[in-house]
C-alpha cells in the first residue's frame, strides 16, 4: 500500500504536469485581479457622483474583490479538472489500482489541489486588495484597518473552498461536464437572481457563494448588497458545511462505487 507522502507526490505530479489546471489557476488569478481593478476605477471615478446613502456605504475592500464573481469560475472549473479528468481518460482505474485504499487517495488528491488553490487564492486577494486601494486613491483603506485583513485572507480561502466544493461534486458526479453543467450555471446565474430577489433572498443567503462572500466584506450590507442574519465568520461557517457535505458525498461515491 502506497505511504500517504506518496500519494500526495503523486497527485501533485498529475496537477502540474496537466496544462489545462495551470491555465485555470491563472484565470482565476488574472480576471479576479483585473475585473477587480477596473470596477475599483469605475468607483473612484464616479465616487462624486454616488448618492449620499451609496458613499456611506462604500466598502473599498469589499471593492477590491469585485472580480471574484467571475474569478471563481475558473476557480470551478481548476476544482472539477483535478477529478473529472481522471474519470474522462480512464486514469482513475490506474490511480485506484495503485491505491487501492481510496479514503488515502481522496484525501492526497482534495488535499493536494487545495493547498495550491489556497496559494493562488491568497496571492489573488493580496494582488486585488494593493491594486485596488491604490486605485481607489483616497477613497482606499489601509492593510491595518478594522477586519480589513480578515476579509483580505478570508478571499483566498473562499477561493479554495470553492474548488474544494467543487471537486467534491464532482467526485460525486464522475464527470467534468456533468459537474460543469451544474455549477457554472448554479453560481453564475441562479445564485444570484434568487439573491437579488426578494421573495427569494431569505433562501439565497445561505447558498455556498451567499454566504461564504460575507468574509470579504467589511461595511455590513456594503454596496446595496443585500443584510444577512449572521456575520462574516458565520457566513465563513455555513459555507465550510456545504464544502463539507460535498466531499462527504464524494468519499461516499468513490467508496460504492467501481471506477
Amino acid at each position: 500500500m502506497a505511504s500517504f507522502p506518496a500519494v500526495l507526490r503523486s497527485e501533485w505530479t498529475k496537477i502540474r504536469t496537466v496544462a489545462s489546471t495551470t491555465w485555470t489557476l491563472a484565470s482565476a488569478l488574472v480576471v479576479t485581479v483585473g475585473i477587480g481593478a477596473a470596477l475599483c476605477a469605475v468607483f473612484a471615478a464616479g465616487f462624486k457622483n454616488m448618492a449620499k446613502e451609496q458613499q456611506l456605504s462604500f466598502d473599498p475592500t469589499f471593492a477590491s474583490f469585485t472580480g471574484m464573481s467571475l474569478g471563481q469560475l475558473a476557480m470551478i472549473v481548476f476544482g472539477v479538472l483535478v477529478v473529472g479528468t481522471e474519470y474522462s481518460s480512464g486514469m482513475i482505474r490506474t490511480s485506484l489500482a495503485a491505491v487501492p485504499a481510496r479514503g488515502s487517495f481522496l484525501l492526497g488528491k482534495l488535499t493536494a489541489a487545495t493547498g495550491l488553490a489556497l496559494a493562488v487564492g491568497l496571492v489573488t486577494s493580496f494582488l486585488s486588495f494593493f491594486l485596488g486601494q491604490a486605485i481607489l486613491g483616497e477613497h482606499g483603506i489601509g492593510i491595518g484597518g478594522d477586519g480589513v485583513l480578515r476579509a483580505v485572507i478570508g478571499a483566498g480561502l473562499y477561493m479554495a473552498l470553492i474548488a474544494l466544493f467543487s471537486m467534491g461534486v464532482a467526485m460525486m458526479l464522475r464527470s467534468s461536464m456533468l459537474a460543469l453543467g451544474i455549477l457554472m450555471p448554479f453560481f453564475f446565474l441562479i445564485s444570484t437572481i434568487l439573491g437579488a430577489v426578494e421573495a427569494t433572498r431569505q433562501v439565497a443567503q445561505y447558498f455556498p457563494d451567499q454566504a461564504g462572500t460575507r468574509i470579504m466584506q467589511v461595511v455590513p450590507g456594503a454596496m446595496d448588497s443585500a443584510e444577512a442574519s449572521y456575520g462574516p465568520w458565520g457566513g465563513l461557517g455555513i459555507m465550510v458545511l456545504w464544502v463539507a457535505a460535498a466531499v462527504i458525498g464524494g468519499y461516499l461515491v468513490l467508496g460504492k462505487r467501481d471506477a
